[in-house]
């Protein structure tokens, strides 16, 4: 019984652990994201600016083109987390399931346990039925 408490903690463990994983990359995302939409801002204030939108234009702000490339790698790096979230919330659940399997063969023990501790206590009480029936009648 105690290894399997002890298991129990280690399952929580690591569906705490996983939880956090994915509440990680979530943010890490939405963070990202959030730089992938002002960077896009700055670079249309810097095409407003320059009046120049197309950026194979010789005028073309050098600024808006680094921002550019910054804001494709912030996208590929949500995609790549994106993949990552995937695989995460896939292993909590399954780091869920395996806790709640543990989890239900211990609530059938204990079950058992009671059923067993309940069926000595009735037979003990029977026990006490009978002697105080047969003292009776002797008496």
């Amino acid at each position: 019984m105690k290894s399997r408490k002890s298991l129990i903690q280690l399952r929580k463990f690591e569906v705490d652990e996983r939880r956090q994983t994915v509440a990680d990359i979530e943010t890490m995302m939405g963070e990202l994201q959030q730089m992938v939409i002002d960077l896009e801002r700055q670079i249309e204030v810097e095409q407003e600016k320059a009046g120049v939108s197309d950026v194979n234009h010789f005028a073309y702000p050098t600024f808006a083109k680094a921002a550019i490339q910054r804001r494709d790698n912030l996208k590929n790096s949500c995609g790549e987390l994106e993949a990552k979230l995937g695989e995460a919330r896939d292993q909590l659940a399954e780091a869920f399931e395996e806790l709640k399997k543990v989890e239900l063969i211990e609530e059938r023990d204990a079950e058992r346990v009671r059923v067993h501790e309940a069926a000595q206590e009735q037979a003990e009480l029977d026990e006490i039925g009978i002697h105080m029936t047969l003292a009776g009648e002797t008496h």
